[in-house]
């Protein structure tokens, strides 16, 4: 009987995904897909996104997770349409974070978004045994310093990873985490603390069935609550439901596995859990969000940290399920389409602002004071103890890019050390690009032992470049950003890609600046740079295109297709980019547009017919002129209606 119940319970799923992709696949055949940017590709959050929070208000989406160590602590993105996300605020300054242990693995966890009674609320734990709160307006904030929630003796530590649930009547819940076997849910009052009416669900991991059962979020639909708890940080994620929010086990049932088998052999995310509480669109359609490491086919990224894709949820009556990432497009949700938000990438800074931009952060909290603009000028310093690093860091999102800064040392002091910087969270790991001093004054590529460098002949002031292609990275200087020379060949990045001790003490890659022992000045951080070759396997989104060779991107359908390189930096309005080059061959004629940030609503910028270079492998650069282009762009290159496989498109690169 087991083995007919099994039998069945497979046929089911195999039947719910032919259903699921016959769906979206007839969707997809039609033309207007080609010609706009109805699908994604996930992860929507690239780079290091944990423990995802998903909550709505309004029109308004938000997204919260784990922070750890990196402070300013708690960053909040917002997003219209659940495919791109910006930062709009950071919660937990250093000034008001005493209470925070300051150390890799550490900081704060959690990160659960809310509102109710006419306030944003922010529910995160510190140091793994207590819950703390902000309140805000506007996800915006500023937000309040931070107060403890009361526990009882009854109650005991309140955990870790913790969500908020609102039920119909408006009543907020804390779904509470401690330890591998308590799992409870108690009522919030109005001024943010425990009312003391507790729900006890220790039953549900009492044998570990679920391994940690963490990270607990709860939806609800056709009067049922649906209670999802996460495996562990490796994977596992499933689901619970009842008519009656009680603790009584006999009126929940275990529903198994959320997430439908991975039937995507080249998906880079095998594992996804730790999700954010799913939610109903307009539409009817439902979503969530959930992380994993980047590691399939050989080619582990793990080191990146987990990234955060965007799930569609479908339904077998009451059942739910997710369906996993995978590496083709997916349609996206029936939402307005994001109105200036690009794709979540790095981000440049010219420093001319008065405050430091919402995107950067620190791996302690001494680093912050270590860092001052400089004014107008638009310079920032990084002002190190001696013998010490001093950084400012972004998450790194992508596997292709080129990052840029104009950097100021005593080139005379032995000492001192400035440049670009690439590491792991713990710091243990890393890649830098500076000027120093090493028997004499230099131009350094360094990951520990692996060294390329050349004399610095550019005085002190140079321009440096870090190029990543993939798991290899090059250096270059500059004296004007405009003639690069070479450090020589590439290092391999394997070391800090892959997957690291603690993984990677629970953060992943940043990218940045450092200065070690003196004070630098920086001049600006530019990533990607449009005025650098970016090859064009490095897209982001896409439609109708297939990689060649890992060398070179082309159509699949005679419709053409279209791919998409997030955050491009096409320099500033006196510094801007005036032609275009595509490097490509053809068997036969073709047509490839460029557009900036949208197929529909976005900017044509180009028209570049492309000859026939008489070969796939008979590489030719095609050229266009763009009317001064400036600032941060997502760049889609579109192949017009052609034969599969006619245009080989294998960089892109914008000149002045």
């Amino acid at each position: 009987m087991n083995k007919i119940m099994n039998i069945s319970f497979i046929i089911i799923l195999l039947l719910l995904d032919v259903v699921f992709a016959q769906a979206q696949q007839k969707k997809m055949d039609s033309a207007s897909f080609y010609n706009e940017v109805k699908t994604y590709v996930n992860p929507v959050l690239p780079g290091d996104h944990p423990d995802p929070t998903l909550f709505r208000k309004g029109k308004d989406f938000y997204y919260c997770g784990s922070s750890f160590h990196f402070t300013p602590y708690l960053p909040i993105y917002h997003s219209t349409d659940l495919v791109h996300w910006e930062i709009v605020s950071r919660v937990v300054y250093p000034q008001n974070a005493g209470f925070v242990q300051d150390e890799p693995s550490k900081g704060i966890w959690q990160g659960a978004i809310t509102y109710f009674n006419h306030s944003f609320w922010i529910y995160f734990s510190a140091n793994g045994d207590q819950q703390w709160f902000s309140k805000a307006t506007t996800a915006y904030g500023p937000w309040s310093k931070p107060v403890m929630v009361k526990t009882t003796p009854q109650l005991g530590p309140l955990g870790y990873d913790n969500s908020i649930f609102i039920d119909d009547d408006g009543q907020p819940y804390m779904l509470i985490k401690n330890g591998q076997k308590i799992n409870r849910i108690h009522a919030i009052g109005k001024d943010g603390q425990l009312t003391g009416k507790m729900i006890n669900l220790d039953w549900i991991n009492a044998h570990l069935q679920y391994s940690w059962a963490e990270g607990p979020v709860m939806c609800k639909r056709n009067g049922y609550y649906y209670y999802f708890p996460a495996g562990s940080v490796a994977g596992g994620q499933y689901v619970l439901r009842t008519k009656v929010l009680t603790g009584d086990s006999t009126k929940w049932e275990r529903l198994g596995n959320f997430f439908k088998p991975l039937d995507d052999p080249n998906s880079p995310f095998r594992v996804a859990n730790h999700i954010g509480a799913p939610l109903q669109l307009a539409d009817g359609t439902w979503w969530t969000l959930a992380q994993s490491y980047e590691d399939a086919n050989d080619d582990d990224w793990s080191g990146t940290g987990r990234q955060t894709s965007l799930c569609p949820v479908i339904w077998d009556g009451d059942r739910p399920w997710g369906i996993p990432p995978t590496s083709y497009p997916v349609i996206r949700p029936d939402l307005p389409q994001a109105n200036g938000i690009l794709w979540r990438s790095v981000h440049s800074d010219y420093f001319k602002e008065d405050r430091l931009n919402v995107c950067w952060h620190f791996l302690n909290r001494r680093a912050e004071t270590e860092c001052t603009l400089l004014g107008k000028s638009g310079w920032v310093r990084l002002s190190p103890k001696k013998g010490e690093r001093a950084h400012l860091l972004q998450k790194e999102t992508d596997h292709y890019y080129n990052a840029v800064t104009r950097v100021k040392i005593d080139e005379n002091d032995t000492t001192s050390s400035a440049g670009l910087y690439l590491t792991n969270g713990n710091q243990s790991v890393n890649i830098r690009l500076f000027a120093g001093y090493k028997n004499s004054n230099k131009i350094i590529l360094q990951l520990d032992t692996a060294i390329r460098s050349i004399p610095n002949t550019f005085g002190n002031t140079v321009w440096l470049k870090l190029e990543r292609k993939g798991h290899f990275i090059s250096g270059y200087c500059s004296s004007d950003d405009d003639r690069w020379v070479s450090l020589g060949a590439p290092i391999s990045s394997v070391p800090l890609d892959k997957v690291q001790p603690k993984w990677n003490a629970w953060v992943g890659t940043s990218l940045g600046l450092f200065a070690e022992n003196k004070p630098a000045d920086f001049n600006c951080f530019i990533c990607k740079d449009g005025f650098s070759s970016m090859p064009a396997i490095g897209y982001r989104n896409y439609f109708g295109i297939k990689m060649i060779n890992k060398d070179a991107i082309t159509n699949t359908s005679e419709s053409g297709g279209w791919a998409m390189i997030s955050g491009v930096d096409l320099g500033t309005k006196n510094n801007s980019a005036a032609k275009i080059n595509i490097t490509a061959s053809a068997l036969t004629n073709g047509t490839i547009q460029v557009w900036l940030d949208d197929l529909k609503n976005g900017k044509l910028i180009a028209t570049i017919p492309i000859p026939s270079t008489g070969g796939k492998n008979n590489w030719k650069v095609f050229s266009g002129a763009v009317n001064k282009l400036s600032g941060h762009h997502d760049v889609f290159v579109k192949f017009l209606k052609s034969k599969p496989g006619n245009i080989l498109i294998q960089s892109i690169r914008f000149s002045k």
